[in-house]
This record gives structure tokens, C-alpha cells and sequence, in this order.
């Protein structure tokens, strides 16, 4: 079983479905988060069966993109200038993707920026972790805290990233960070699991402007 064939194997699948998603026009002004959210679950089991997702399936509009994803915000509509992330996990014949994504309805010019912003801050992350042969997770948050900053943006995630792997992956116990990115990690995210195997991380980026109230995602497999 090669874990990173089959981890990429699965992103692939979420790429396709996000793209479809685009190409069917699912995201439109005028429908509630709820309805996309629908629409879009029964797509994935139309193109690949898929019912089983390792979170929550995530879909936030307008302010809601400010909050993070331990938070559960009322259901609002899709407005004809606005702005939506995506975060699903879905799973693949038991290999677990995390996919997310930003959309902007209309052509407000600072929206586009933050969009734009969220994937190229993506990249710049996953270029400077791949220079490191020594890096904890509360280095590496440190890290995408100050690239916001650095992008004109506040960061507004709990963690930046997570484990990911085979149905299911390394679970947190109440309190343990050990397995994200995230303030609380003191460990190296080059070691090797309780196995000896390598572990492979999601990368996600959440980007806010709490004056304007909207916020963006983008989120993908990292290593």
C-alpha cells in the first residue's frame, strides 16, 4: 500500500468534484448555504457514491467565512456580490482528502484580492515547509500567522492545518493538539508515526478582514 499515491489518488477526486461543482454553476446568488451544501453531497455520490465524510461538510457565505470551523453559524443566502467557501473531506474508498476552496459572486475588487491572496500565501507555505527538515506545529501556525500579516490579512483559523491518511487517520484525544498545526504542538512534523510510518499533513489557509466581515479558505494536501 503506497500511502501517497493513494492520498494524491484521492485529492485528485476532490479536485474533479470541485471543478464540476464550477461547471455545473452550483454556487449561484440566491441560494441558502444549506442548498449548496445538499447539491453538492448529491453530486459527490453521483460522480464517485461517496456518503462518507470524515468532518463535517463545510459551506459559509458573507460574514459566516469570518468564522472558524468549530463554529456552527445560522444558515444565510448567497448574495448577488458576495463571497463563499467550500471545506469538504470526503472519502474515498477509505482515503480521506480535505479540499477547500473560495468563490467570489460578482466583481468586487478587494474580494478577488482576498481569493487571489489565500491561494498564492498557499503556496508560499508550502514552498517555505518544504525547505525545513526540522519544524514543529506551533512553528509552522506561527509561521502562517505572520504570512497573513504579511498579505494584509488577519489569520482567522484555530489551526492551520492536520493529519490526514487512511480512513480513519490518527485521532485527537480532548485538548491534544499533537496531530494539527496549531499553537499547542511542540512536536516535530517530520517525525514518523506510533508505527514508524511517514505522516503526511493538509495545509489550510483561512484568511479574514474583520472590518469588511468576509474571510477565505483554501485548503489542500501539503505533503
Amino acid at each position: 500500500m503506497n500511502t501517497k499515491v493513494k492520498l494524491m489518488e484521492a485529492e485528485a477526486k476532490a479536485l474533479h468534484l470541485f471543478k464540476t461543482i464550477e461547471d455545473r454553476e452550483i454556487i449561484r446568488a440566491g441560494k441558502s448555504e444549506i442548498q449548496i451544501n445538499t447539491e453538492i453531497y448529491n453530486l459527490a455520490f453521483e460522480l464517485f457514491g461517496i456518503e462518507k465524510y470524515w468532518h463535517k461538510r463545510i459551506v459559509r457565505a458573507g460574514t459566516n467565512t469570518l468564522k472558524p470551523y468549530d463554529e456552527n453559524p445560522p444558515d444565510l443566502t448567497l448574495q448577488k456580490d458576495d463571497i463563499i467557501f467550500l471545506d469538504f473531506g470526503p472519502v474515498f474508498e477509505d482515503w480521506e482528502a480535505d479540499f477547500g476552496r473560495t468563490y467570489v459572486i460578482g466583481n468586487d475588487p478587494h474580494k478577488h484580492k482576498l481569493k487571489k491572496d489565500i491561494e498564492q500565501a498557499w503556496y508560499e507555505a508550502k514552498e517555505w515547509f518544504s525547505q525545513q527538515t526540522k519544524l514543529t506545529g506551533a512553528e509552522f501556525h506561527q509561521y502562517i500567522i505572520e504570512l497573513a500579516k504579511k498579505y494584509g490579512w488577519i489569520y482567522g483559523g484555530q489551526l492551520a492545518g492536520h493529519l490526514i491518511g487512511h480512513f480513519p487517520h490518527e485521532r485527537l484525544e480532548p485538548k491534544n493538539y499533537d496531530l494539527y498545526v496549531h499553537p499547542e504542538n511542540p512536536n516535530d512534523m517530520f517525525l514518523p508515526d506510533a508505527n514508524g510510518n511517514k505522516r503526511y499533513w493538509i495545509l489550510e489557509i483561512h484568511f479574514i478582514d474583520s472590518e469588511k466581515q468576509i474571510g477565505g479558505f483554501f485548503e489542500q494536501l501539503l505533503t
